[in-house]
């Protein structure tokens, strides 16, 4: 058995030579854990995404690198290999890098393709998780996403793929038979094939929906309905 050391960030920031994937939260900077605001204090170099609230960024410490490699409703401007090329970069040049990513690194933040980039050049990371939108944005609206006797199971889905359209790989007649709550990430696009697609595999039509924008921001809005 291969004894496997935390890959949880310890300490007050990065290390020279090292990349901390720093999740941000859903945007009020009062979300941020306190070891991730440790880690913006003491880099040297900050890749951040396109965040919802900006706030956070001035945590960062005078003199730290600041670059922009977010994306927005499918558009990339900077393509991930170059995310994944500017991160090695700065970590072989000696820098501390934090890769500050919206809500948590590992839950639809692409997480997972930029570590086993870091692991592929022999550079050494840590992970900072973050209150991800998933749990944010219900709680911002007062619901619940479990409850005794009513949702005993929560699914995170995607709501749409790198082309904009519906990902293949989920199985939406199977969600719609299991029950319990669906929080659905990056869905307002394609919400109408989602409904229907729930609706024809047999979810009852009175089931309670809400679709929320900007959670915790000043912008935060509530639609409630029913599929």
């Amino acid at each position: 058995m291969v004894e496997s050391k935390s890959a949880l960030a310890a300490g007050s920031g990065p290390r020279q030579g090292e990349v901390w994937l720093v999740g941000a939260g859903p945007g009020d900077p009062g979300l941020l854990t306190l070891r991730a605001a440790e880690a913006l204090r003491h880099a040297d170099l900050v890749l951040h995404d396109a965040l919802p609230g900006r706030a956070v960024l001035r945590l960062v410490r005078p003199g730290a690198e600041l670059v922009n490699v977010g994306k927005r409703k499918g558009a990339a401007p900077v393509p991930q290999g170059r995310i994944n090329a500017r991160m090695v970069a700065g970590a072989r040049a000696g820098l501390r890098v934090v890769r500050l990513k919206g809500g948590d690194p590992f839950v639809f933040g692409r997480g997972g393709e930029e570590t086993a980039a870091l692991d592929a050049a022999g550079i050494r990371w840590r992970i900072v998780p973050g209150v991800t939108a998933g749990t944010a944005a219900p709680a911002a609206a007062g619901i619940p996403l479990t409850h005794r006797g009513l949702a005993s199971a929560v699914t995170f889905v995607t709501g749409h793929d790198e082309g904009g359209g519906l990902p293949g790989g989920v199985d939406w007649a199977a969600l719609a038979q299991a029950g319990g709550t669906i929080a659905a990430f990056m869905a307002l696009s394609r919400l109408d094939e989602i409904a229907l697609r729930l609706l024809a595999a047999g979810r009852s039509p009175q089931t309670p929906v809400a679709v929320i924008a900007q959670a915790s921001l000043a912008g935060e809005a509530v639609l409630r309905s029913t599929l």
